[in-house]
């Protein structure tokens, strides 16, 4: 059957992926891996995040960064300076009808997600999707639908899901340590120089309509002009971003679930503003979400872009202990002497695993990694509902968020 698929049937079937429709075929990996076989990894995406991305899949044994796909000349350039002979494309849909290439990772800006996630699955390849999964709802829903459907392994950048913090968290609280859970507090901070706003990048000289594929970038975005500014800085731009809580929360809002194993949130209420610098940004450097569980459990989140004193952290607070977690320190727990008097307080000791080897290590076994579509999907909700409360300066329910067309603005 795969040897009889054209080239035009190649290209419909990645357009109606892309689109999210139903697809009718289904396309194999070029080949079966043995354990000493040498993964073939293209890149869709180099930028800042891309490029740490890179550092770490060059770390991993027994892996070949073969081919990157980005609509901005200077990242492929980049790319040729750090891997001798990598292949390098301005249209991803190039690098996803290369045979030799086992596994794909997405790290493009976030609007465009979607696009990639869901081609790369049509194109048969294993994917590492960067956080946050998708930009809107519904393109969660047709991405998850599209994971489900394949056989390929997808691992979403969630690099807190591979934390020993995590396995510890989940253990104590089957262990009965922590005891009924309605409330969790979590925070997340930062600061810059004055006039200096978060996430300003200047705008590089040859950033122009001649070395970037703006339509490309655009992804069914309004036509306009090019804009360098926005191209550059483009998580400061509602219609390509989704702020602060699909570029951090999100990987707390992942931990949390995942230790508590919640399901999709009932309802979420955000606020705040832009107040740090004022240079243009639209969406907001001072936050606070709460969001609302089925399960009678109230998780807030709290972010600033101007004090960076307590920087980033969980508290998970029982009714028979605490767990306080720092990202790359143990997870600590203390009991609560109302209800558990003989316990103690300890600190964890499993350690993390590294995310990128964790994926690569289920592209050879098939087996499931640390942060598949359905986390990647359930923080993805929490970070969209908590947006559309902001946007509509009021509570949303799971079912209000679902049924709002997304915006571009």
């Amino acid at each position: 059957m795969a040897a009889q698929i054209t080239d035009q049937t190649r290209r419909t079937f990645l357009k109606q992926a892309a689109l999210g429709t139903a697809a009718a075929l289904a396309y194999p990996t070029s080949r079966v891996l043995g354990a000493n076989d040498r993964i073939r990894v293209g890149m869709i995406g180099v930028g800042d995040r891309g490029n740490d991305l890179l550092g770490q899949i060059l770390s991993v044994h027994g892996v070949e960064v073969v081919a990157m796909a980005d609509v901005y000349s200077r990242r492929r350039d980049q790319a040729k300076g750090r891997v001798p002979g990598i292949q390098t494309v301005d249209d991803h849909r190039r690098l996803l009808d290369m045979k030799d290439i086992d596994a794909v990772i997405v790290a493009s800006p976030l609007h465009i997600h979607a696009r990639h996630f869901l081609d790369t699955l049509a194109a048969g390849k294993d994917l590492y999707a960067e956080k946050t999964m998708t930009w809107s709802i519904p393109e969660s829903d047709k991405c998850l639908a599209a994971a489900k459907e394949s056989n390929r392994v997808v691992q979403i950048g969630l690099q807190h899901q591979s934390s020993g913090a995590l396995l510890d968290a989940k253990q104590w609280i089957k262990d009965g340590w922590v005891g009924k859970v309605t409330q969790v507090e979590s925070w997340m901070s930062r600061n810059t120089p004055h006039a200096k706003g978060q996430w300003v990048r200047p705008v590089p000289s040859d950033c122009n309509p001649q070395d970037v594929n703006w339509g490309a970038f655009l992804n069914g975005r309004p036509e306009r002009p090019f804009d360098g500014f926005r191209f550059i800085n483009w998580r400061l731009f509602w219609e390509f971003s989704g702020g602060n809580c699909a570029e951090n929360m999100v990987h707390q809002i992942a931990w949390i679930m995942g230790a508590l194993d919640l399901p999709l949130p009932s309802g979420a209420y955000m606020s705040g503003g832009v107040f740090s610098e004022k240079d243009g940004r639209e969406v907001p450097d001072t936050i606070a979400v709460t969001l609302e569980f089925p399960k009678d459990i109230v998780v807030t989140w709290q972010s600033t872009f101007s004090n960076k004193h307590y920087e980033l952290g969980d508290r998970i607070l029982g009714s028979d202990g605490t767990l306080e977690h720092h990202f790359d320190e143990p997870l600590q727990y203390w009991p609560e002497k109302t209800n558990r008097s003989g316990g103690e307080s300890t600190r964890g000791k499993s350690h993390d695993q590294k995310h990128m080897q964790n994926w690569i290590d289920c592209v050879r076994s098939r087996g499931t990694p640390n942060a598949p579509p359905e986390i990647g999907y359930r923080s993805a909700i929490a970070v969209h509902i908590s947006n559309l409360s902001y946007k509509n300066k009021r509570r949303i329910t799971l079912d209000e968020a679902k049924a709002m067309t997304p915006e571009y603005s």
